[in-house]
């Protein structure tokens, strides 16, 4: 059963109908074609609906999805049954073919097309280049046989005008080796007033130096057979089509010369089209003899003999030899079975030599393994026109053949399958037309018989001594009557299954015997185109030569009608029906009786019925069981019953359906579909548990394996960074193993590279050892030292990039007013000492010489002295008297220029600012902002982490550097590491 598609698209296996009646089975047909579902079953039958436009089904995707799949397991497809028969073929080692049926315009080429596509694209999984060639081969025979064995008519754009049977050959591994083509009855009539690629693609497609060389022009209008053909049909795509033939020619094997000789017999049937005859007298004119001399050109032959040959014929009377002048009539007559003759054998000549390059060479089956076959038939389908001749008959019984091979096969099939099974077999009524069959090809009482008896009659014989005969042999034939309709159109009838189809006989004797004048194929054979000689061998006969009397056209097709079923008949078969919903090409349109008529010759409704007999459906028990288990709690999850038999059986108990199947040995039998479809019911419904079921396991097992994973990685990462952090520790210990007794204590080492989670920890590292190294300077100096190293450090901090001296490569002295005034030492310790006293100061920061600036921007020399505590500014001209004394907790920030002046502004809470600039320096350039500013900032800082002192500053932010004329403040985080280790 195919995959189970929603109501809405009808049903996918027609099996599956709940009444198998005419009505129903229209119905769904139409309902599925108007959903855009092309393909239906009839069990393992697909049902094909031309869409006439180009559906999206058949691109790798849709190969993928078919692939090693059962027909049940996909909604109906072409590449189902393709899928179907490789399979069979390669699994079971067995020959299969693969026959399309269907009329004129019902697509069975374009499915033909694409079966050989997907048996194309699943084979030759390692790409080898003998495979591949093999494979491009035998698609591009497609494209060159229909471009000599199509046409476009009014009823299809590319209407296969010969059957074809195409057998591919695989090797053991089921690769394609080679194939073999055969084809069935060209239309010969049609041939000449073809308008598929071969001529209309010539004549638009073809370049203009090519048309030049055939002495042609691009207007079909100006040639005879294409206007006697019916309506002139052009494509966009004629050029296109033309170069497809042309490269598809060249890829198989065609040389040059072989494909300008196929253009030069198209060119040629055109031209004889054109011939025209006159009567001057007794004596009958070719009415335009330049198109002889063109014929003749053409056909490498002199021009003359080709006048003689159209004009003349050559007869033997014993051991005379006479040229006997044709009438008007016999020379038309003898010009269209030229053109006729010629198109056939160029048809014949192409398959050949396609063969000749397909066919399997040097293949030993000891060797190489059992040769198997898929054969792919396409072939006319079933035609009633309003005017049949020899050609419609020929066509409906190779129909008739194929139909009644196709019910015998089917029956067949079935019985053995209930008796292998051990299920009663159920008679079924069906119409055997093998009546029909019979009525055609008996011998000496069958149609073909009584055509070729009046073939070979002595005298001349017509189409009415033939009827005459018929009506003498199958007169009370029930399926079988004659009337004359008219003069001169006397018609044969025979009633098939569906319908009563009418034939002329006119022109039956003549299209039977499909004589051509022996000196034509003389003509023919004396080319000097090596081609046409090959094509005519029996040219070589002279007039005198006594020949066996050829087969005749009905004899050779009815024996290859047998050769085709016998050939089938040992063949797993598979079929493709085809139907062709309208007659407009409308995408959209379904004509319902049009659609009937098709139904009812295909026998599609007795195959439902063949398939209904008894069970409408059967399935091999483990299968089954796959499909239906999660039904029953026997069943599901797995079975512990004895057989899969068993286990069926339990299932279908429990559902209570057990009245309505039947138990093979292998298969379990569904009597009604509704017995299947609440089967497919109750899955659906199960089917939404499980799923929900397995996605909860599913969800909790990707749940459960995302957390192994996230902690077997955060082992692995914690037991990594280990490795790394051990790694790195045990580096950095190697490298400063022995810096105690470095000269630099380490400073020149090079920090190996750390992990990135050890990229802080490698911070910490560094500033103990700048620490621990700074710690080793400072040692070794003495309190004043340490003192001194500190204000220098603070200092450097607080200006460095902004004075470019700062006094740091000379020792600081602090009190500068001994050393610049050794005259007034003594005044100055005097004052000092009493100050002390006073105020009770530790000690000097730092004292100097300056010059003062007050408001009035009026300037005098005073000295500085800046204690542990107070600031003083005393005048030296009076024995350094204090002038004015600022408390250090008093000043708020201390201001200096980036220049090299030394101006000093001392900033206090109450604003009143004291604005100074340092002289007196020994030597002259020497600069003392630096030390001033460290001096100051070595004691604030000892004093806020001795003292509460110590919020008051670090929210006030000590330094404040502003230019004399911009302004600015730079913040400093005094973080160095020397100076944290002296804190």
């Amino acid at each position: 059963m195919a995959e189970h598609e929603s109501l809405e698209f009808g049903k996918a296996d027609f099996v599956l109908m709940d009444n198998v009646c005419m009505e129903d089975f229209m119905a769904n047909l139409k309902l599925r074609f108007e959903k855009g579902r092309i393909y239906s079953y009839i069990g393992e039958v697909v049902v094909s609906v031309n869409p006439y436009r180009a559906m999206n089904i058949y691109g790798r995707d849709a190969v993928e999805q078919y692939r090693n799949r059962e027909l049940y397991e996909r909604p109906p497809h072409l590449f189902a049954i393709a899928d179907a028969a490789y399979k069979a073929m390669k699994r079971r080692n067995k020959d299969t073919c693969i026959v399309i049926s269907g009329e004129s315009g019902a697509g069975k080429t374009e499915a033909s097309k694409y079966i050989m596509q997907y048996i194309a694209a699943i084979t030759n999984p390692n790409q080898r280049a003998e495979v591949e060639r093999v494979k491009n081969m035998l698609l591009k025979s497609n494209c060159v046989l229909e471009a000599f064995g199509n046409a476009k008519t009014n009823r299809n754009d590319n209407s296969s005008r010969f059957g074809k049977y195409m057998d591919i050959n695989f090797d053991f591994k089921g690769d394609p080796i080679g194939g073999h083509i055969s084809n069935y009855l060209l239309e010969k009539v049609r041939g000449p007033y073809a308008q598929g690629p071969s001529c209309s693609g010539l004549l638009r497609g073809g370049p203009e130096s090519l048309l030049r060389s055939l002495h042609i022009q691009k207007d079909p209008k100006a040639y005879a057979y294409i206007k006697v053909g019916g309506q002139v049909k052009s494509s966009i795509n004629d050029g296109a089509d033309f170069k497809a033939v042309a490269d598809a020619m060249k890829v198989i094997g065609f040389t040059s010369e072989e494909t300008l000789t196929a253009y030069k017999i198209l060119a040629t049937t055109l031209h004889l089209g054109n011939l025209t005859f006159g009567v001057d007298g007794d004596v009958i004119l070719i009415q335009n003899p330049k198109v002889v001399s063109v014929i003749g050109e053409l056909l490498s032959t002199p021009e003359d003999n080709v006048e003689k040959a159209l004009l003349f014929r050559t007869v033997a009377t014993g051991r005379d030899v006479i040229d006997k002048q044709h009438t008007a009539q016999e020379a038309g007559y003898g010009r269209d079975a030229l053109a006729k003759a010629m198109y056939e054998r160029l048809f014949c000549w192409i398959v050949g030599r396609i063969n000749d390059v397909i066919e399997v060479k040097n293949y030993d089956a000891r060797v190489h393994g059992k040769n198997t076959v898929i054969g792919v038939l396409d072939i006319y389908g079933f035609e009633i026109f309003q005017n049949n001749s020899f050609e419609q008959f020929c066509i409906n019984y190779c129909n008739e053949k194929l139909q009644q091979l196709f019910i015998q096969l089917v029956l067949k099939q079935e019985q053995e399958e209930y008796q292998r099974e051990g299920i009663p077999w159920k008679h079924i009524d069906y119409f055997n037309n093998q009546i029909i069959v019979d009525l055609v090809e008996q011998q000496h009482k069958g149609i073909f018989s009584v055509l070729d008896e009046a073939c070979m009659n002595v005298g001349k014989v017509t189409d009415e001594v033939f009827l005459q005969g018929l009506n003498g042999k199958l007169a009370k034939h029930v399926h079988y009557t004659s009337r004359k309709v008219g003069r001169n159109r006397n018609l044969l009838e025979i009633s098939y299954f569906t319908e009563t189809g009418p034939y002329s006989v006119v022109g039956f004797i003549d299209k039977n015997k499909d004589t051509l004048f022996q000196d034509f194929k003389r003509l023919l054979y004396n080319s000097s185109n090596p081609v046409f000689k090959a094509m005519w061998p029996e040219g070589k006969l002279r007039i005198t030569e006594v020949t066996k009397r050829p087969l005749t056209a009905a004899t050779l097709f009815k024996n290859s009608m047998i050769s085709l079923v016998e050939n089938l008949a040992c063949k797993e078969p598979y079929y493709v029906r085809c139907i062709k919903p309208n007659d407009v090409k409308s995408p959209l349109l379904f004509e319902q009786e049009r659609c009937r008529h098709q139904v009812e010759y295909l026998g599609l409704l007795e195959n439902v019925r063949v398939r209904r007999a008894g069970f409408a459906y059967r399935q091999t028990y483990p299968r089954f069981l796959q499909r239906y288990k999660m039904i029953s709690e026997f069943t599901w999850p797995n079975h512990d019953l004895p057989s899969d038999r068993e286990a069926v059986k339990r299932l279908l108990q429990g559902c209570g359906f057990d009245h309505d199947v039947a138990y093979g040995k292998t298969k379990v039998f569904v009597r009604t579909p509704r017995t299947l479809f609440s089967l497919e019911a109750q899955r659906a419904d199960m089917l939404q548990r499980i799923v929900l079921f397995l996605q909860k396991v599913w969800r909790g097992t990707l749940a459960r394996t995302r957390c192994r994973r996230m902690r077997a990685g955060l082992v692995i990462l914690r037991a990594y960074r280990r490795y790394k952090v051990k790694s790195y520790v045990r580096e950095v210990n190697r490298r400063f193993r022995n810096v105690r007794t470095m000269k630099d204590h380490g400073r020149s080492v090079k920090w190996p590279a750390p992990p990135k989670v050890l990229r802080r920890f490698e911070e910490l590292l560094k500033n103990i050892h700048s620490r621990w190294w700074a710690w080793t300077l400072i040692k070794v100096l003495s309190p004043e030292e340490v003192l001194q190293v500190r204000a220098k450090v603070a200092s450097l901090e607080a200006l460095k990039g902004q004075r470019a001296d700062l006094g740091l490569q000379r020792a600081w002295e602090g009190n500068y007013l001994k050393r610049d005034s050794p005259d007034t030492a003594s005044s100055l310790a005097l004052v000092s000492g009493e100050l002390q006293r006073k105020d009770k100061f530790m000690r000097v920061l730092f004292s100097c010489n300056v010059r003062k600036i007050n408001h009035f921007h009026k300037v005098e020399d005073r000295a500085l002295l800046i204690t542990d505590r107070h600031l003083y500014k005393m005048d030296p001209q009076k024995q350094y008297k204090p002038m004015k004394s600022i408390p250090l907790y008093n000043v708020t920030g201390l201001s200096v220029s980036p220049g090299k002046d030394q101006l000093v502004v001392f900033h206090t809470k109450d604003s009143r600012d004291l604005v100074v600039c340092l002289q007196g320096m020994r030597p002259p350039a020497e600069s003392r902002i630096g030390e001033l500013v460290g001096a100051l900032l070595g004691h604030f800082r000892r004093s806020c982490w001795e003292s509460s002192y110590k919020d008051v500053f670090l929210h006030r932010r000590l330094v404040h550097l502003r230019s004399a004329r911009v302004g600015f403040s730079l913040l400093s985080s005094l973080s160095l590491p020397c100076l944290a280790l002296i804190k």
